[in-house]
């Protein structure tokens, strides 16, 4: 199996020890996103604008991939606050076509760089 290695100027560059997607065969792997402004490194203001930038640079990777959003099959989203939950929801419907992905959205203590929202994808293209 090839393993490939995904990167985009119009996303957010790795801030760690990953990449920001890996392609194996027709699958892509997504890694988290957050809030990060790809031009500033800086994370956007409001739990509004985060969501918004964590779903336009996982666009962004899926895109530089051969993909988008649409080829979407599992997404997790991660929270500081649960009470944001209905937001998310109503982001998705905007970026994500039908049918939806499957997801699960997990409550966590705190994200990098005191981000509100994070999220990571796996998608399935064509070989």
């Amino acid at each position: 199996m090839t393993k490939t290695v995904i990167s985009t100027p119009d996303a957010p560059c790795a801030i760690g020890t990953y990449a920001q997607a890996v392609r194996a065969g027709g699958t892509v792997y997504l890694s988290g996103q957050i809030g990060l402004d790809p031009a500033s490194m800086q994370l956007v203001e409001g739990i509004d604008a985060q969501i918004e930038r964590v779903f336009a640079n996982l666009a962004a990777v899926a895109g530089a991939a051969g993909g988008s959003l649409a080829d979407a099959v599992r997404v997790t989203v991660y929270l500081t606050d649960l009470a944001h939950f209905a937001k998310v929801n109503e982001a998705m419907a905007r970026h994500f076509p039908q049918p939806y992905p499957a997801r699960a959205a997990v409550g966590v203590a705190s994200l990098p760089r005191g981000a509100l929202v994070e999220a990571d994808a796996v998608l399935v293209l064509d070989e």
